[in-house]
Parts: C-alpha cells; sequence; structure tokens
C-alpha cells in the first residue's frame, strides 16, 4: 500500500504499509483455500462473501494509512493493535499434515502434566501442574530449573527463559496480548500478590498488573481476547463473561445464564473449554450444563458475538443430552476448535461407549464434526469413535484434525473396550481426514496416560501438551513439537 505522492521527498515504504501489504495478501491465500476445503456452489458462494470482506477491509486499512503519517510511532501502534482487536482461538491452516518425528530442543517437564500452551514473540509458554523443568542437549542454559506451573522458552530452539512467575496452583489457560499475558487457572497468589484465578502480568518481567482484578470466585479453565475483550470460562459464578482488557471488569457484554447440572455426580456446573471462529462471530462451549440463556443446551452450546452483546444462538445438538455408557462419567464433553475456515467445529469427549441404539449420535469418546451454520444437527457431519477410550484435546488445521486422550484407536464404532472392525491403533494422539471423518495414517504414537489437555498449531507445528513421557518413539516429556513437514 502506498500514500498519495504530494512531493519528492521521503516517498519509500514504510515498515506499517508492508506489514498490512503481507497480511492482506495472507488473507487472500486464506480464502483460495475455502473453496479447496469446500468444493461445491455453497464453498465458491463462501469464499466470495470472504473476499469481498477481505478486499472492503483492505481499502479501509488503505484509506487510513493514507490519511496518516505511518512513521509516526503512535500510529503503527495503534494499526497494529486494531489488527489484533479480533483475535480468536481457532487453529491456523498450515498446508499438510506435521511430521511424525518431534524436534529435539523441548525442555523436559519433570512432573505433572501440562494443560495450556500459547506461542508469542518467539516464545512457547506452557501452563499446568509441573514445578521443575530440565533443559534439552544442546540448548542453553543447561541445567534443572524451579518453574511453578508456569514456563517459558524459544519456541524455535528450546533455549529455557528467565522467565518464571510463581503460581501457587494450575494453570489452564494463557492468552499474550500488548505486552502482556492474561492467565487463568486454580491459583491465589502470583508473586505473592493475591489474585484468585486470573491474573495479567507483565510478558517480560512477570511482575503482576495491580490494574488488573477481575475479583473472580473460583476456577478459570479457558480464555481468550475477541473484539477487544476477555473473554473467560470457568466454574466462577457466571461459568462465562467478557472482561475489560486494562481493570478486569465484567463489561456486561456476555450476560447469558449457564444453569443446571447434567447429572447429580457430574461435579459443578461450569464452561470447561471454549474456541471463536476465526471470523470472532461465533463461539462454541462445552462443560457441565443443561440451561443457556433459557434454552435447553446440554454440554455443548453456541453463541453470536454481536457487536454491542453475545446472544444465544439457535444451533443445537438434541443428542448431546443423551447419557453415555459410564454413569460415573456424565460430564463427557472435553474439548472444541474450530477449522480454519470457520465453517465447522469439532468436538472431542470421554463417557465411554454409546449405549444401545446411539452409535452415530452420541458424543461419547469420540470425535464429531458439526456444521456451523446447520441449526438444529440431527447427527455430527461424522463421528469418529475411540472404541472406549477419552479424548481429552483436539486441534483442526485445513489438512488434518488433530486429537489427543488415552485413547488406543480409531475408527472403532463397534468396539467396547476393545478394537472392533475396522478399528486403527492410534496410542495416545492421532489425525482424522477432516472431509471423510476417517483416521489418517498418521501414526507417531504416543504414551497414554491420563490423556494431554492441549494441542495447539502454530505456523511451526503440532505442540503437544500432555503428562507423559514419550512420543513418535522419543523422550519428550510433557511438551514436544512435532513440526511442519
Amino acid at each position: 500500500m502506498k500514500r498519495p505522492i504530494t512531493t519528492t521527498e521521503d516517498q519509500s515504504t514504510t515498515f506499517i504499509e508492508l506489514f498490512f501489504d503481507l497480511v492482506f495478501v495472507y488473507a487472500v491465500t486464506q480464502t483460495v483455500s475455502l473453496v479447496h476445503e469446500e468444493l461445491s456452489w455453497d464453498g465458491v458462494a463462501h469464499a466470495v462473501i470472504v473476499f469481498w470482506l477481505v478486499w472492503w477491509a483492505w481499502t479501509q486499512f488503505t484509506w487510513a494509512l493514507n490519511s496518516a503519517d505511518t512513521t509516526h510511532p503512535a500510529v503503527e501502534a495503534v494499526m497494529l493493535a486494531a489488527t489484533a482487536m479480533g483475535t480468536a482461538n481457532a487453529s491456523p491452516a498450515i498446508g499438510r499434515v506435521v511430521s511424525t518425528n518431534p524436534v529435539n530442543y523441548t525442555p523436559n517437564i519433570n512432573q505433572g502434566a501440562v494443560f495450556k500452551m500459547a506461542e508469542a514473540n518467539g516464545m512457547l509458554y506452557a501452563g499446568g501442574s509441573f514445578t521443575t523443568v530440565t533443559a534439552a542437549a544442546g540448548t542453553t542454559p543447561q541445567g534443572t530449573f524451579t518453574r511453578n506451573r508456569f514456563l517459558a522458552f524459544n519456541a524455535r530452539n528450546g533455549n529455557i527463559s528467565p522467565f518464571a512467575p510463581n503460581f501457587n496452583g494450575e494453570v489452564w489457560a494463557i492468552v499474550p496480548f500488548g505486552g502482556f499475558l492474561y492467565v487463568g487457572g486454580n491459583f491465589s497468589t502470583v508473586n505473592g500478590v493475591g489474585r484468585r484465578a486470573l491474573v495479567k502480568i507483565d510478558a517480560t518481567t512477570g511482575v503482576v498488573d495491580q490494574a488488573f482484578n477481575a475479583k473472580l470466585t473460583n476456577n478459570v479453565s479457558e480464555a481468550a481476547i475477541v473484539n477487544g475483550r476477555l473473554i473467560v470460562s470457568g466454574i466462577f459464578g457466571k461459568k462465562i463473561a467478557a472482561l475489560n482488557l486494562t481493570t478486569g471488569a465484567d463489561t456486561g457484554y456476555i450476560a447469558i445464564p449457564v444453569t443446571g447440572s447434567v447429572a447429580s455426580n457430574a461435579g459443578p456446573v461450569e464452561v470447561y473449554r471454549f474456541a471463536v471462529n476465526p471470523a470472532a462471530t461465533r463461539l462454541v462451549g462445552v462443560g457441565n450444563f443443561t440451561t443457556v440463556g433459557g434454552g435447553s443446551h446440554a454440554r455443548v452450546f453456541m453463541l453470536d458475538l454481536g457487536t454491542a452483546s453475545a446472544t444465544v444462538d439457535p444451533w443445537r445438538y438434541a443428542p448431546s443430552g443423551q447419557m453415555c455408557a459410564a454413569a460415573s462419567l456424565p460430564d463427557y464433553m472435553r474439548d472444541v476448535d474450530f477449522s480454519p475456515n470457520g465453517s465447522y467445529f469439532v468436538t472431542v469427549s470421554t463417557g465411554f461407549v454409546p449405549q444401545s441404539g446411539q452409535i452415530g449420535t452420541a458424543l461419547c469418546d469420540a470425535t464429531a464434526r458439526f456444521e456451523t451454520n446447520v441449526p438444529a444437527p440431527a447427527k455430527p457431519t461424522w463421528i469418529n469413535y475411540t472404541g472406549g477410550d477419552t479424548l481429552h484435546s483436539v486441534a483442526v488445521t485445513d489438512a488434518a484434525v488433530y486429537v489427543q486422550g488415552h485413547q488406543r484407536w480409531l475408527d472403532n464404532p463397534q468396539g467396547r473396550d476393545s478394537a472392533g472392525p475396522g478399528a486403527v491403533s492410534r496410542p495416545g494422539i492421532g489425525a482424522i481426514n477432516p472431509g471423510t471423518g476417517l483416521a489418517l495414517s498418521w501414526n507417531p504414537t504416543k504414551d497414554r496416560g491420563v490423556g494431554g489437555k492441549d494441542l495447539l498449531v502454530t505456523s511451526l507445528g503440532l505442540w503437544v501438551g500432555s503428562d507423559t513421557a514419550h512420543i513418535g518413539h522419543e523422550t519428550r516429556m510433557r511438551v514436544a513439537l512435532l513440526p511442519v513437514q
């Protein structure tokens, strides 16, 4: 993008102009991928609409940049912040299936588990229940270091950062933004400062931002910044809320009651995990609840993220009210992620096998794809059963749906704690074809353990956070990177 030439001086292209040129070129390539993912007239129409939105955004940014002095630091800061205001947490498209061979440089986390990861500014941040970490061979510094439930290391070479905020309880959510980290979990102090379940810390020093205090009363298990608000969910009073990024005060943007437990033994009512589509217009949440906004939405719901407020979307999956075969696991939904183009989302679950007659509809120890714009599906677009083993995490890319848990098999609808007809061995981690719903040949293998709680896709590949020590036939303790091939 170029500003109108009004003088013979200073006609060079500025950093901010080059940056937005690259942003919009990337956006166009992703628009083209919509047709590849949805090869139909509906897919073409979808791509045309998205292209028009990209073109409109490009013209608006061009006008803004042409009207301003783009060499001024304040202008650069404002324009970069504007692009980040719609930050959501869907996985990106990376164009291919990742390698089964993990990189050699990730640190070894010595105990507990990793529950959440985030990548920003060249750093990989990991949170969980661990307390010490040992550097991988060939990285610096060498040795074993105390890291109380939070770790930062260089995402490209594994060098452990001295950044070491001290959390007195588990970390379940990490959101980098604007030189800060928003961190949620089951803790009450950070660096000795009282902050229940949610804190904002400086991403360089780890110092607690005293101006930010959400004053929550119970745990946070998920968080994302969407359209300039911090959306958090968990067990706390409202179960899901949108907070001010500076103060932590509830903005009132989400004023939707989430109530009702699916069973007396299901534990507290909560929105355990949620995902936001790339356009930042839809949110899908999973957890233990029966009613959302006064309507029946057991275990899964969708919100429309409007300009001034969020509302409950008509989307509803009636079979999510069904119990699975294990009465001891009534709260069985575990994770959700949107596709890179937002046209569909995928859920994973526990619960053991479906009850009699419910195979194909029951979301029990299964991965299931739903179309975002189909408001009342009778069944998922496809469903892939493990045959009785829990899946804890999912990450959707254009080339694969990655799933992680303590599963032994995929493609196992007839299995009942056993390998049924057509079952394929995929211990601990697997990949599913986004179109057919069948397992891909990709099979790094992984220790099963309880099952990994987080998968993160970045431009480097697939980050795997878990409670186990081996993946791809190598020792990679609790955090691993399966790189883009």
